[in-house]
């Protein structure tokens, strides 16, 4: 979640209210955010930097927020507070301010919008607001500038109209923010290179063989997106007009972009909550307004969101806590219908369910009463899941070792380097690779096992390696145009191609899976040509009459091509076609804006067969004819759906039948279970035996009684003074078999990990990013030795290993302690973890 940091006394002023610590984060709370810290400046700069830094620092309380990630409004004071409503206005004199989009923007960043805010103040806190909220902008929905870059210009120092077109890099040349001379982009792109905070988004146009700029009518620039502005437009605090230009890959996150930072701060404005429009002319001719500020209208009925909160509220209620979270709302009088206006700044409401969630958040989580779910289920595994684990360990117990590899690999690996062509693989592209290890999502098991055999060489022969896992296939039935598929893979290494241990390995898994030999309803093996085997080494597997996968030897190339010498002979094929089903299900479904659909759960009519009185209420929970014997029971079904194990048996049956009535609504976790129980009472005589007795029967409480009265009358050869004296013993025993127990060392828990820390480019200090690494200090940790391994296109990552005492330092510690190292740190993945 983004974090907003504003200062307190600043927040109260424009509240119009001063509150308490603990009452504003009740207030923040009621409306779904969080206070997360109170702090200062000068307690933040202490902490990061000492305390000799922070000596002039500021003591203004500061309070850091918590916002939801898509509550763009929220992202700074301005949008904390909220406004009224927003109107876009034309100029007082003269059109509109106009930006020219050329058609050369369409290779590199096709869209642009604008506006203008027209005599705006600015102080200093307002000035650092609105920067502020640029940045958590780009951080956030623009996401790192790659879909929207914002600029911002003084009006007053340019002059329209604007034209947004691209050029060759060394045909732009300006003086940048905040440089003393002018710069080509071929120049600034190196000079951006080793700045800790722009360097970030240098790779969004640096391949582009054009880079877009914006000029105005005197051919001065303004900025070259998403990189930098120009230093002659640059805003201050004696700006009193902003030209806001945003360009974008996405237009709509673009209009998303521009209505945020119009709306937090036309308040400033001479006419307040006013904004400027401004004429966008894309190369068609087209033009278009902009700012849009549109406001639109929802219907909705209560009862969808009683129904859906769990709460039972009046329609003028629920309007009325809407409201109260700046969507207006009313209701239209047409039965329980509530019409809702949705403002400019929120964005993130898409359709009903949204709306919905408003009203809970106004109503109070903590205020929603707790109710039993109206239907009941029985977890079970997966069937492809279950059907994976079973073969795990039967494949295991095959004497061959379960590897499991990365889903992402490189194109090479499962096209080049297997004799295929990247075309023909079905295979999903990363958009964006970080490295080349890592560009498609596998669609064979085959590379990373062989690869895990290059990196195992040195172990004894043979080699004999199996995984289950899943790979992604290109499939446009689906919505999102790929699928997973369950796949079963082994190899065998050694100076033999051991063809026949592969075959062996091929006909127990079928044994294990019930499919005898055989062509018709069974399987078989027939000869194919495939371009990894080694040709007339490789056969087809059909099973009842489908494909499901191959085997062979492998190719000598393909073998050399993953730097292994000896023959290697290997299996795969698919686990779904043994379920009859495939083991996808669709989890996306259209929800309207207006929910009609009335669910209906069927009711369980009492039966005959439940006993009208029980023979015995007496259990080991106690009498359950009473109350306390109720409540020991509903304590016991806390956490359990049944008596004994994870499925009914008799002892649920024998238990149900010992409770006289049901149970009361304050018994939450008992009414669950009685009414689950109720459901499979019907059929009891098909569930398995109980492993204990959990009800006494009456015959057996009334002997008890009558032997229990008849020993205390007569007592033969009893004695209280051996019991005493047995007793004393017996707690003498106990007392010395603690205090050996307690001298014993405690064992402590270690663990060897590996680490991958990958830098930023091929110009970052490895020497100084390891020093960093190992600078971070914990008790129970104790850092090894250490490697630089090549990534690709000369990149470097630092391969470290460490041993770590579990109890005390744990890998989402290191790799938060490392990653703080931003300037060096890339990211930080566990390459290895074994127990000591």
């Amino acid at each position: 979640m983004p974090t907003v940091g504003v200062k307190r006394d600043l927040l109260f002023k424009a509240l119009g209210k001063t509150y308490t610590d603990e009452e504003f984060d009740e207030l923040c709370f009621e409306f779904g955010l969080e206070l997360d810290e109170i702090t200062s400046e000068k307690e933040i700069i202490s902490k990061e930097q000492g305390d000799c830094k922070a000596s002039g620092a500021s003591d203004i309380i500061l309070y850091k927020i918590d916002v939801p990630a898509n509550r763009y409004d929220l992202l700074c004071l301005e949008g904390l507070v909220g406004g009224p409503r927003y109107k876009r206005v034309k100029p007082v004199n003269g059109d509109p301010q106009r930006l020219i989009i050329t058609k050369e923007t369409a290779s590199v960043r096709p869209h642009a919008v604008a506006a203008v805010l027209r005599n705006i103040t600015f102080t200093q806190e307002r000035y650092d607001s609105f920067i502020e909220l640029q940045e958590k902008l780009h951080q956030n929905i623009c996401r790192k500038r790659s879909l929207v870059a914002i600029g911002t210009h003084d009006l007053d120092t340019i002059s329209g109209p604007f034209t947004y077109t691209a050029k060759p890099p060394a045909q732009i040349s300006f003086k940048p923010l905040n440089q003393t001379k002018e710069f080509t982009a071929v120049e600034l792109m190196s000079l951006y290179k080793t700045d800790s905070h722009l360097r970030h988004y240098l790779h969004i146009i640096e391949d582009k063989p054009v880079y877009p700029v914006i000029y105005d009518s005197n051919g001065i620039v303004l900025s070259m997106p998403p990189i930098i502005n120009g230093d002659h437009s640059k805003i201050s605090l004696k700006t009193k007009n902003v030209f806001i230009e945003c360009t974008a890959t996405d237009v709509t996150k673009a209009k998303i972009v521009l209505d945020m930072m119009v709306t937090m701060f036309c308040e400033y404005c001479s006419q307040p909550f006013t904004v400027e429009e401004a004429e966008v002319v894309y190369p068609d001719g087209q033009s278009c307004i902009y700012p849009e500020l549109a406001y639109r209208t929802e219907r909705l009925s209560s009862e969808f969101i009683n129904r859906k909160v769990g709460i039972n509220e009046s329609t003028e209620k629920i309007a009325q806590l809407l409201t109260q979270m700046c969507l207006k709302s009313r209701s239209t009088g047409a039965g329980d219908e509530i019409e809702v206006e949705i403002p400019p700044t929120r964005s993130d409401v898409i359709h009903a369910c949204d709306i919905m969630e408003d009203a809970a958040i106004a109503y109070g989580f903590n205020n929603i009463v707790r109710t039993t779910p109206r239907t009941y289920t029985v977890a079970n595994q997966f069937p492809i899941n279950k059907l994976t684990e079973l073969l795990r360990q039967d494949l295991a117990a095959a004497g061959f070792t379960e590897a499991l590899n990365f889903a992402l690999c490189s194109e090479e690996d499962i096209a080049d380097k297997l004799g295929k062509k990247i075309e023909d693989t079905k295979a999903i592209h990363i958009s964006n690779p970080k490295t080349a290890e890592f560009q498609v999502a596998r669609t064979t098991l085959l590379p990373g096992l062989l690869k895990t055999i290059a990196a195992n060489r040195k172990m004894p022969l043979p080699l004999k390696l199996f995984e289950i896992s899943d790979v992604v296939l290109k499939d446009q039935s689906k919505d999102v145009g790929a699928k997973n598929s369950r796949r079963f893979c082994a190899v065998y290494y050694s100076k033999s191609p051991g063809f026949e241990v592969i075959h062996g390995l091929l006909d127990r898994t079928m044994q294990l899976l019930e499919v005898k030999p055989g062509s018709g309803e069974g399987y078989h093996i027939q000869a194919a040509e495939d371009c990894t085997f080694f040709p007339g080494r490789c056969a087809e597997i059909f099973v009842r009459g489908q494909s499901v996968g191959r085997l062979g030897v492998l190719h000598p190339d393909v073998i050399t091509r993953f730097e292994l010498t000896m023959p290697c002979s290997a299996l795969e094929m698919d686990l779904e076609p043994f379920l009859g089903h495939t083991v996808e299900i669709s989890l996306s479904h259209d929800v309207p804006m207006r929910e009609t659909k009335i669910h209906k759960f069927p009711t369980i009519s009492s039966s005959s067969n439940i006993p009208s009185k029980p023979t015995s209420t007496k259990t080991t929970f106690g009498d359950l004819s009473t109350p306390t014997g109720l409540k020991s029971l509903n304590d016991f079904l806390t956490d359990k759906s049944y008596i004994e194990g994870f499925s009914a048996s008799q002892a649920d049956v024998s238990v149900f039948e010992a409770i006289p009535s049901a149970p009361q609504s304050n018994l939450c976790h008992l009414l669950r279970w009685y009414n689950h129980a109720k459901s499979f009472y019907s059929a009891r005589s098909s569930l398995p035996a109980s492993k204990s007795q959990y009800v006494v029967p009456e015959s057996t409480q009334n002997n008890t009684n009558a032997t229990t009265n008849d020993d205390d009358d007569l007592d033969l050869f009893g004695s209280e003074e051996e019991d005493e004296e047995a007793e004393k013993v017996k707690q003498q025993r106990l007392a010395e078999y603690a205090a050996r127990k307690a001298k014993k060392p405690a064992i402590v828990a270690k663990s060897s990990i590996l680490l991958d820390v990958k830098p930023w480019d091929d110009e970052t200090d490895m020497v100084k990013m390891e020093a960093c690494v190992r600078s971070v200090e914990m008790d129970g940790l104790l850092w090894g030795q250490s490697k630089l391994v090549p990534v690709g296109y000369g990149i470097k990552k630092l391969q470290i290993g460490c041993v770590v005492e579990d109890d005390k330092v744990g890998t989402d510690m290191l790799e938060e302690a490392i990653t703080a190292f931003e300037d060096f740190v890339q990211s930080v993945d566990v390459a290895a973890f074994n127990k000591i």
